[in-house]
């Protein structure tokens, strides 16, 4: 495992996995390799583990680590092309588990030149892939307010968006907002600090965060294919750290694991009913522990979703 990182829910994930040493495993969201060095060293020599990240500095840290390992496949996209890039390996339907931590990683949140938090102030970028896309500054330099508010209400559940969001655009007239400090700075003038103590920007930061990267809709579109990739018998396990996303992938697992609907009155017999199970939930959402929340806080929010491929 990487020293550096603590990934969430570890040994949850690495016991719900049960890892085959000749299985075929994605690691979705490599980070830093918390997970995935752990579902290595758990594999035989016929094992495969794929590793994927739109991150450019987690595949270097996935080159640098296990790149030499031939067990290994790493690809730089994100895990919403994920079909695209098991199709080419000719893996389709062939994977026995597949791993998705989403959120921000810990190397992404400590990096002030990443623009994630406003603990240390840094440029306002929040790109997983800095490569790529517009950063959150440049979007705030062009959105109008009502698109501001919106964000900051839907993807953040921010209660003041539309003062933020009139501010915002107030504040730009006179000066570019560039750095984390000065957006932070901005919302504290407007939201009162909670009674839990958080920083009146979190809520905002992290409607920004998801807007800019697309979150929810990654999260969509890996769902809609993700029965394309597991074997019958496969695992797909989600840690989610936000509600939207923990709701996006509840919904998808009762839709995908819920007998069809028959209007009453019709004469059939139950092994006449067509079944739409595709999936069988592995159990109810699983949260960190007391012992782990005492050394990893960032654990708090985090839930672990599991379900298996039926059909």
């Amino acid at each position: 495992m990487n020293q550096g990182h603590a990934p969430v829910l570890h040994a949850e994930v690495l016991a719900a996995l049960e890892i085959r040493p000749d299985g075929r495993y994605v690691d979705g969201t490599y980070g830093r390799g918390g997970h995935a060095h752990s579902i290595l060293s758990a594999l035989g020599e016929q094992g495969r583990l794929i590793v994927m990240d739109r991150d450019p500095q987690a595949i270097a840290d996935a080159r640098e680590t296990m790149g030499s390992d031939r067990r290994v496949t790493i690809i730089h996209a994100d895990y919403a092309n994920m079909r695209a890039q098991i199709a080419a390996l000719n893996l389709l339907e062939q994977i026995d588990g597949i791993l998705l931590d989403l959120g921000v990683s810990s190397p992404q949140i400590d990096d002030a030149a990443r623009g994630f938090s406003f603990q240390q102030n840094g440029p306002l970028d929040m790109r997983m892939n800095p490569e790529q896309g517009e950063s959150a500054a440049e979007w705030l330099a062009r959105a109008d307010e009502a698109e501001i508010a919106r964000v900051l209400w839907e993807y953040g559940e921010e209660r003041h968006s539309r003062r933020i969001a009139k501010k915002i655009v107030e504040a730009r007239q006179s000066g570019k907002i560039e750095d984390t400090a000065t957006l932070a700075a901005l919302i504290s003038e407007i939201v009162p600090r909670p009674k839990n103590n958080k920083h009146p920007a979190t809520r905002s930061f992290q409607a920004v965060r998801i807007h800019i990267n697309q979150e929810l809709e990654q999260i969509q579109r890996l769902l809609e294919s993700v029965l394309d990739i597991l074997k019958i018998g496969g695992r797909l396990l989600v840690i989610s750290f936000h509600s939207l996303e923990d709701r996006l992938v509840k919904r998808f697992f009762k839709a995908q694991s819920s007998r069809a609907k028959i209007p009453r009155g019709l004469p059939l017999r139950d092994n006449e009913i067509p079944s739409n199970i595709r999936l069988r939930l592995m159990t109810r959402g699983i949260k960190a522990g007391a012992r782990e929340l005492a050394s990893n806080p960032r654990a708090r929010s985090a839930v672990l979703r599991i379900a298996e491929r039926a059909a």
